[in-house]
């Protein structure tokens, strides 16, 4: 084992370079996926007759995939459509088309836990199906999805590291490219490597457990 070697400071910087990409990746990713899921989320809530469905149906399907072949299809497949896309925006569109069907899950969940009373008092009141939506429930609702949100938001950091098959030079693709130089590389370089996964992910656990605190 060559620790030195290993983390040597070229190695660090190149490593650095690849989570950079990553967090990248991963905000980017969030920031869609959120937008895409409260709206996917709210289609399904409303219970729109025939477009409730087909998003019901879409965001089911997407769900049940494994999201490496959601990678695999807009990198591989996509091109033979002709749209062929970088490996960046290719993982991009992967994890938010994935991650939005999560998330719409979530949020047609937080507004069914919405107590239906209030849903009737406010329409009573003169407001229309939207205002109720956006003013009564949707307020409530995205209190008490924040948890599983967050959490929800830990598992798209780690799965930016499937977007390795795809060659997008982020954290585990750079942390390939040094340990493949030295089989003494292979254990400093996993160590931080999770060191630096669980780092992040930590803090955003905590932040998770702290909303989730609150709403009790």
């Amino acid at each position: 084992m060559d620790i030195a070697g290993a983390l040597s400071v070229d190695h660090l910087k190149f490593l650095a370079d690849g989570f950079k990409v990553t967090l990248f990746i991963a905000f980017i990713s969030i920031i869609l996926s959120f937008i895409i899921g409260i709206l996917l989320g709210t289609l399904r809530f409303a219970k729109i007759p025939f477009l409730s469905k087909v998003v019901a149906v879409i965001v089911e399907t997407i769900r049940n995939m494994p999201l490496l072949l959601i990678i695999f299809f807009t990198f591989f497949a996509l091109p033979e459509i002709g749209v062929k896309l970088s490996p960046t925006a290719a993982a991009i569109s992967a994890l938010t088309l994935f991650e939005s069907a999560m998330l719409a899950e979530i949020v047609r969940s937080g507004l069914n836990s919405i107590d239906k009373g209030q849903i009737e008092a406010a329409r009573s009141s003169g407001l229309t199906y939207i205002q109720t939506l956006r003013i009564v429930v949707m307020p409530q609702a995205l209190r008490r999805m924040v948890p599983p949100i967050v959490s929800q938001f830990i598992s798209l950091l780690k799965d930016t590291s499937l977007c390795v098959v795809i060659a997008l030079p982020e954290f585990m693709h750079n942390a390939q490219i040094v340990y493949a130089q030295n089989v003494n590389y292979v254990i400093p370089i996993f160590v931080v490597v999770a060191l630096m996964y669980f780092i992040v992910n930590y803090c955003l656990s905590l932040i998770a457990r702290r909303l989730e605190s609150k709403q009790a």
